[in-house]
């Protein structure tokens, strides 16, 4: 009986033939492309970034006294708001960057505070510069110059945004330390 059916299926035309691998196909498409979208923006929060012990014990901690996690306003960004794009491309680029560190996971590489600590620096530099690659894309998609209030800000700030602005720098060249702390031994010239 089911193997009278599956010739039917399959013979009648190979039109019909076709129509059924396509469909097969388009649906095995889309399980796929479901499943794959699904792991992507499960990477992407940061109860998936803080279930390694390195991240929640070190960096999380820092981050959870920061402007970025409480504040007046009640908006928070989380750990894939400064550290993953939001476009697609970009996205799926810093992921599979991402893979790197999975290697460096198994090996214990940072699995101590000591090593952490130990690598900080390094870490953070990698960070900072793939932020000032993209003109500090990730901070742009919340703050931007032109939207700014600069009536609310410190006089200090004022001075500081402004000539940054006319500089055309970029955010993280001025805000290295806003939400984790800064290294130990980093040679900064920023005030």
């Amino acid at each position: 009986m089911i193997m009278k059916i599956w010739r039917w299926f399959w013979q009648p035309t190979q039109r019909f033939a076709w129509g059924a691998i396509f469909i097969l196909g388009g649906l095995s498409g889309i399980i796929f492309w479901g499943g794959f979208n699904t792991a992507m923006e499960f990477t992407n929060t940061t109860k998936f970034c803080i279930s390694c012990h390195e991240m929640r014990s070190t960096v999380y901690e820092e981050y959870k006294q920061t402007v970025h996690y409480n504040n007046a306003s009640g908006v928070r960004a989380g750990c894939s708001d400064c550290h993953v794009p939001k476009a697609w491309t970009p996205k799926l680029i810093r992921k599979i960057q991402a893979t790197r560190e999975l290697y460096y996971k198994v090996l214990g590489t940072i699995n101590t505070p000591e090593k952490f600590e130990a690598k900080r620096l390094v870490l953070a530099e990698r960070v900072w510069a793939s932020m000032k690659a993209t003109d500090s894309r990730e901070c742009r998609n919340c703050h931007s110059y032109e939207t700014m209030s600069f009536k609310k800000q410190s006089r200090r700030a004022v001075e500081k945004m402004q000539v940054a602005f006319k500089q055309g720098k970029t955010c993280i060249e001025c805000h290295k330390g806003i939400a984790h702390k800064l290294p130990a031994g980093l040679d900064d010239d920023d005030d």
